[in-house]
């Protein structure tokens, strides 16, 4: 019989604490957020609230795709040694892991004002149905995006209490793309695995096309930025860190050139500097004016 101990590190390999860039990821588009709805540096228990539902929301994100994916992780080389692949966790283990991280989630958001409590309804629907989508359609990427960039409406309606403005619809919209984008790269480097089993990816969709799809995305990506910026007023540090991120997309198509699985991943993982260079420009833009 398990200990205590043994069954927390099971559990915090089931929720990758291990591997934390799916943090990183839906972290930066909730702080963009957060700085341009505050105008600078935003009420700090929202702050910390964000942060720490981040956190779980991410790791009850992991809880549930498992438990969707557990009869096919097994099958696959990268992921056959996860906690329920592997038999360290049970699927009945994985659902009451996803459903205690929820609730954890849902007692922060209490302690914000009514419209978050309602827009964080929405964030439990997307969260807990984009495993299951690569089942049913060949874009999961973007019902990814939705989820991740939901914290977005969520972050400027605790810090303002008001229903977002058209610029936190700009911020999502750049999220929804910037996950499409980034999750296409992840679903490259599974593409061989992913035929062989029928889950469906925009990896497969785009075929042959997929570095210049990944790449038109990643312009319409860009330019949602830049009229982020345009509509908050941002200055000069704003748009360096913009070039920075622009960089930081270049080298993305520079690795995924030959579709190598290895180098289609290191694509993927860099978009943690696209995130944090945009975040970068936001915040020292503030800052400095």
């Amino acid at each position: 019989m398990p200990s205590a101990l043994e069954r927390l590190k099971a559990y915090a390999l089931l929720v990758r604490l291990h591997r934390p860039i799916g943090i990183y990821l839906l972290l930066w588009p909730a702080l963009w957020a957060l700085w341009v709805a505050a105008e600078g540096w935003p009420r700090p228990d929202v702050l910390l609230i964000f942060i720490a539902g981040v956190v779980l929301m991410r790791s009850a994100g992991c809880a549930i795709n498992d438990y969707a994916d557990r009869h096919i992780d097994p099958h696959v080389a990268r992921t056959r040694e996860r906690p329920i692949a592997s038999g360290l966790v049970s699927p009945r283990e994985a659902l009451a892991v996803f459903v205690v991280l929820c609730l954890l989630a849902f007692v922060l958001v209490l302690f914000l004002n009514r419209l978050t409590i309602l827009l964080s309804l929405v964030a439990v629907v997307l969260a807990g149905s984009y495993p299951f989508m690569k089942r049913l359609h060949h874009l999961p990427q973007v019902h990814l995006g939705a989820a991740f960039g939901w914290a977005v409406p969520m972050a400027f309606a605790a810090q303002t209490g008001e229903f977002p403005p058209p610029v936190a619809w700009l911020i999502f919209i750049a999220a929804v793309l910037w996950a499409t984008v980034y999750d296409t790269f992840y679903a490259m480097a599974d593409r061989e695995d992913d035929l062989r089993l029928g889950v469906k990816s925009s990896a497969i969709l785009f075929g042959e096309a997929d570095r210049m799809i990944t790449g038109i995305l990643q312009l319409l990506l860009l330019w949602s930025l830049w009229l982020v910026g345009r509509e908050a007023g941002l200055g000069l540090w704003y748009w360096l860190g913009l070039a920075v991120a622009a960089g930081s997309a270049l080298y993305q198509q520079y690795l995924i050139v030959e579709r190598r699985p290895a180098a289609c991943f290191r694509a993927f993982l860099n978009n943690h500097w696209f995130g944090a260079a945009v975040f970068a420009g936001v915040f020292l833009d503030y800052l400095l004016k």
